[in-house]
């Protein structure tokens, strides 16, 4: 790709940029939220036309109008939010697309003896006939890469593709990356997860504010030096927590049951503490933090906040005593992605900005741009749309509007998911100046460095139950945290 120009109204997302990928090479492609990765790879994918710049194939200029050319060229994509039919089989979401004519009977038994290769050689056991609602995150990943494979793509670009995997199933994705780099496919591999990079990449592409500053190879490469690139200047401590006092029980729960998801948990989380809850996916964190807020009932248990028993029914009970959750997926249940960044901020608010069943849009809007300053949300007004919101600046609009309630406990299920190095160090600030004002933050995260980093104090989930707590934060490691995450 070279001297790629893109603008949208107001914006000028991508200046001059530069992008090269040899045969059988991994290049990172790494900048902060609103850099410009994803239209870049929206180009490729064929979603976005460039304004100007050219795009080549093995030195040969191509012409991307849409995702068949793109698929035709030898480029699949595969983005965050996976393209499948959830109730079609894996077999049929691989060859979707790929039929041979207008009318035709599909010769599904050749189609499964393909998938069974193609899942063979990504090293996967999965049926072919299964429906992919019914498959893991992992599996989803892997009919993703097989598809792409089927129709013979040379390029393979990867938006995010550890962000909901566990460890085990990274270091599988890695294997299966290692596999296709021998066969010669070029690897696109977009990721916030910096310690992957040196793991999976031979190179490193840098975008900043639309502009490439910079492709580095691996080799002599830092973790500052990729986090300077990238944000155009230094972060002394990627981690910058700050000791508090810690405070009376803020809130508490002893003996929550749901299911088998959450069994007799019982912990709390006192004033001016960070409290990191964490285990493998599927360990019952989420589910805990939805009965704290409400959103699902419990069987039995108790919540209490500042020593009184709660009677929480539901999330609006939650919010009226001083609970907010920053939920693990922002786009589905954090925000009304069709709404603007005014109107997300003001449905938990409204109360607050009413005057005899009026709202007081110019305090409402006021509001919002302090908000805005402080947490420093990159947009062009509260007007814009918040699916045009970068990830991280969208993160950033769900903490104003529970910042705007002033929340006496937050619960932080994954809060840096998928939000480049930049953005993460000024949540974590914020993290710091709530705790320092008395509030009490449960944060849920699969990222231990992060866990390791922020927490006063580590509790440890494993299919559904509590099963360790560490309390020397400052000398625990990784591995600590795993040998109790597993059982």
């Amino acid at each position: 790709m070279s001297g790629i120009h893109k603008r949208f109204p107001g914006v000028h997302a991508l200046k001059d940029v530069d992008l090269e990928l040899h045969t059988g090479e991994c290049l990172a492609l790494l900048g902060e939220n609103g850099a410009g990765k994803s239209t870049l790879i929206k180009m490729l994918g064929g979603a976005h036309l460039p304004d100007e710049g050219t795009i080549s194939f093995n030195g040969n200029p191509i012409q991307i109008h849409g995702p068949q050319d793109a698929l035709a060229a030898g480029i699949a994509v595969i983005y965050q939010e996976f393209n499948l039919v959830p109730w079609l089989s894996a077999r049929e979401n691989i060859f979707l697309g790929q039929e041979p004519g207008r009318v035709c009977i599909l010769p599904a038994k050749r189609e499964r003896e393909r998938a069974v290769e193609l899942f063979k050689q990504l090293g996967a056991d999965i049926d072919p006939a299964t429906l992919c609602c019914d498959l893991t995150v992992a599996e989803q990943q892997i009919v993703e890469i097989a598809k792409a494979l089927a129709a013979d793509a040379r390029i393979l670009v990867m938006d995010e593709p550890s962000a909901a995997l566990s460890p085990r199933e990274v270091d599988g994705l890695f294997r299966v990356i290692d596999g296709l780099k021998e066969r010669g496919i070029g690897i696109i591999y977009i990721s916030h997860r910096l310690d992957e990079i040196f793991t999976v990449a031979d190179r490193v592409t840098f975008l900043r504010d639309g502009a490439h500053v910079g492709t580095r190879p691996i080799v002599g490469l830092t973790r500052g030096d990729m986090i300077e690139l990238m944000v155009g200047r230094s972060i002394d401590q990627e981690y910058p927590k700050e000791i508090t006092e810690i405070g009376d029980v803020r809130i508490a729960c002893k003996g929550l049951n749901r299911g088998k998801k959450v069994q007799d948990v019982s912990l709390e989380v006192r004033r001016g503490e960070i409290v990191g809850l964490t285990g493998l996916v599927g360990s019952g964190r989420t589910e805990t933090a939805r009965i704290l807020f409400g959103a699902d009932r419990p069987e039995s248990g108790t919540i209490m906040m500042n020593g009184s028993e709660l009677q929480i029914r539901n999330p609006r009970d939650a919010i009226a005593t001083g609970i907010c959750l920053l939920t693990e997926d922002r786009k589905s249940q954090g925000l009304v992605l069709g709404q603007t960044v005014l109107e997300n901020f003001g449905l938990p608010n409204l109360k607050s900005f009413s005057r005899f069943s009026w709202i007081d849009l110019g305090r409402e809007r006021s509001s919002i741009e302090d908000h805005g300053r402080q947490l420093q949300i990159k947009m062009t007004g509260p007007d814009q749309v918040a699916a045009t919101l970068s990830g991280g600046n969208q993160q950033k609009v769900v903490l104003a509007k529970w910042l705007e309630r002033n929340a006496e406990v937050l619960l932080f299920d994954e809060p840096t998911r998928g939000i480049d190095v930049g953005a993460k160090y000024e949540i974590y600030q914020l993290m710091n100046r709530l705790v320092a004002k008395g509030k009490a933050i449960l944060m849920i995260s699969s990222e231990l460095p992060e866990v390791l980093g922020m927490s006063d104090r580590i509790v440890v989930m494993h299919e559904g139950r509590i099963k360790g707590e560490i309390t020397d934060v400052p000398n625990a490691t990784q591995q600590d945290i795993m040998k109790i995450a597993v059982g």
